[in-house]
């Protein structure tokens, strides 16, 4: 008998479970690190960024100061009074804020996104931190150039019964401060997502180095061919047939079938 082609100790060519070969590696299937000079450029774009929307808290400052209404007030010379109890001026003076914040949010995100596509998180830092910068430096603007703090000074100076502006203040300062800076990147991260640039589908390595070669000679044993029948039904010269494997007689049994004498 001839023995099998694959012996049952080898393992099989396409065995998942079978250590890798001598000399192989894995194929590197993470991100490749990012380039020093790519992430030094991306931190000064961030930083100017960050200064430029800082220094457009001016705007934003001079606008509030501009379009925010007026609190009307009145003094008798013992004690200063709203001249209008029910005005609303002092709420108006917060949505103004809130409401112009959110328009340079939007501008700046878009201003942000035409000059860099691909975006990135040095990015949104310094967008984040030049609008919150950007507001505080605006509050600061609107209550130093606006009415005098300081009320009473200021109803003894005018006299009584003369109608005065009150000091311009925000009474919502957190939500004034961070809709600048909130509005920017929402504004940003949803012109990203819609037409930001598509990073490339990712390719699958081969596990173990070298790509598969039909027909190389590491793929293990070769399928036997058309001619493999007829080689193992050839005997060797001079040997004895298997038992089984020898012509049939008349009565159908083959030679090997028959006992054999000593």
């Amino acid at each position: 008998m001839t023995a099998p082609l694959t012996p049952p100790h080898q393992p099989q060519p396409h065995d998942p479970w079978q250590a890798p070969p001598s000399g192989s590696h894995a194929v590197p299937g993470g991100p490749e690190p990012l380039d020093t000079a790519d992430s030094r450029a991306e931190l000064l774009q961030a930083a100017v960024i960050a200064a430029i929307l800082t220094a457009a808290g001016v705007a934003l400052g001079l606008l509030w100061l501009w379009l925010a209404p007026r609190v009307p007030l009145v003094s008798d010379d013992t004690a200063v009074f709203l001249k209008n109890s029910e005005g609303e001026e002092a709420i108006g003076a917060d949505g103004t804020f809130v409401l112009l914040a959110l328009g340079f949010g939007l501008v700046s995100a878009a201003a942000v996104f035409l000059f860099r596509r691909r975006g990135g998180i040095p990015l949104v830092v310094g967008l984040a931190l030049g609008g919150l910068l950007g507001s505080l430096l605006a509050w600061g603007i609107g209550t130093w150039f606006g009415p005098t703090p300081d009320v009473v000074a200021h109803a003894k100076e005018v006299g009584k019964g003369v109608t005065f502006d009150a000091p311009l203040e925000l009474h919502a300062v957190g939500a004034a401060m961070l809709a600048w800076p909130i509005a920017a990147m929402i504004v940003h991260l949803g012109l990203t997502a819609l037409f930001g640039p598509r990073d490339p589908e990712p390719e699958w390595g081969v596990p173990y180095g070298e790509p598969y070669a039909p027909g190389s000679a590491t793929q293990g044993p070769s399928t036997p061919g058309p001619d493999a029948s007829d080689s193992e039904g050839s005997a060797a010269p001079g040997a004895e047939p298997a038992f089984g494997a020898g012509p049939a007689g008349e009565d159908g049994r083959s030679a090997g079938e028959w006992p054999q004498r000593p």
